[in-house]
């Protein structure tokens, strides 16, 4: 069912809580170190901006579990955002209270404003009903367009859609637009590529997938079990040895789906996971009992790259190795560079793949990365997310 946007409801005048993902990267001078999850914002916060909206903001940032940390206050997104916008955001010491209430009296249309971290309050994870309500009393209109937080139950996400008519903001509806057609009409083929440390993180969107998709690949330490599985000795490797068994089932719902599933034809292995560890590269079945397979091999790389190249849609989840360290890299710097050449509908699923893109420097080139790592992948599981699902319906 197609969500309620801004565009659906009036605003001039109005008091809209926008709900953003602000949860940015800070350095060591407390500057914004990557401000992508800012210019995602900008199209709802301008739209509401030119429609005279009175624009009132509400993000976390970090995890100061539910109480006040200096290090996570919101001044210094309210900078950088001052300076995307070209116009002053006042950053407010609180997102709730008698601070607030005076701050949104003395707004007019067309002002934007920025509320203290919202996780500074213990009942925002809670989903605390009095404080959803409070910060709905702020406000006349909700809007959620922080669909990295969208998988969480918490006030400003669920909670204050009690209270008050809720809508999506673009990017909630480019994320849910662009994911949801992946899931329902694809252009085929349709490549699945699956990485990371652990099966038990990806396990349901790989089932969910297997009735999707013509292709999925998997690297990166999840592909360990599935060797495991296949009856290979992987070492010292990382290894869920309670998730052979499920390895062992998808392999065979795969088969009979039909579903070309590729793994490692090769691994490069090293007695430890450290730069300058002695490395080499070994086939899948010649992993030596003290070594661990931290990266994808030559021989993998064209298989899979191979396989992307006929593809037209992609979606890729994960990096094939420790691509934090040079020598692990290749592997996963080669999936960014054959997603950037790929002509097919290319999407990273959030996470570590949005890193190594970046890396790669090649993020321009990705038809679409998605905003939320955690949220991106319990939707591709077929999960209804529950910042989603309470968001008005057209």
């Amino acid at each position: 069912m197609a969500k309620k946007t801004i565009r659906d409801i009036d605003v001039k005048d109005k008091r809209v809580l926008v709900r953003v993902d602000f949860n940015v990267p800070l350095d060591k001078n407390n500057h914004v170190s990557d401000d992508t999850r800012i210019i995602e914002a900008l199209p709802t916060i301008n739209y509401l901006v030119e429609h005279g909206a009175k624009v009132i903001l509400l993000s976390h940032l970090g995890r100061p579990k539910g109480h006040i940390n200096e290090e996570y206050r919101m001044d210094p997104v309210a900078q950088r955002l001052s300076e995307l916008l070209g116009r002053e955001v006042a950053k407010i010491d609180d997102c709730v209270g008698a601070l607030v209430v005076e701050a949104i009296g003395r707004m007019r249309g067309g002002n934007v404003i920025l509320l203290e971290n919202v996780r500074f309050h213990p009942e925002e994870e809670k989903n605390d009903e009095k404080f959803s309500q409070q910060l709905a009393q702020q406000a006349d209109i909700y809007v959620n367009d922080a669909f990295g937080t969208a998988h969480r139950a918490h006030a400003s996400t669920v909670g204050v859609s009690e209270f008050l008519p809720a809508v999506a903001g673009f990017l909630m509806e480019k994320e849910l637009d662009i994911l949801g057609r992946l899931l329902v009409h694809p252009e085929r083929p349709f490549v699945a590529i699956m990485g990371g440390a652990k099966v038990s993180d990806k396990i349901a969107v790989v089932s969910n997938l297997l009735d999707k998709v013509d292709t999925v690949i998997l690297g990166g330490g999840m592909s360990n079990t599935f060797l495991q599985a296949q009856g290979y000795d992987v070492g010292k490797s990382l290894l869920e040895a309670d998730k052979v068994d499920l390895a062992k089932g998808l392999l065979a719902k795969a088969k009979n789906k039909g579903v070309n599933l590729l793994l490692p034809l090769d691994v490069v292995v090293a007695p430890g996971a450290a730069p300058d560890a002695e490395q080499r590269t070994v086939p899948v079945n010649q992993i030596p009992a003290e070594w661990m397979a931290l990266d994808i091999g030559r021989k993998s790389i064209a298989e899979f790259t191979g396989a992307m190249e006929a593809a037209s849609t992609i979606v890729w989840n994960g990096p094939m190795g420790v691509f934090e360290m040079e020598p692990f890299a290749r592997g996963t710097e080669a999936i960014a560079l054959a997603m950037a050449s790929s002509k097919a509908t290319t999407v990273i699923g959030g996470g570590d793949s949005v890193s190594a893109i970046k890396k790669a420097g090649v993020a321009e080139k990705i038809t679409h990365i998605s905003t939320g790592g955690g949220a991106s992948l319990e939707f591709l599981e077929g999960k209804v997310l529950p910042g989603v699902a309470v968001l008005l319906e057209k």
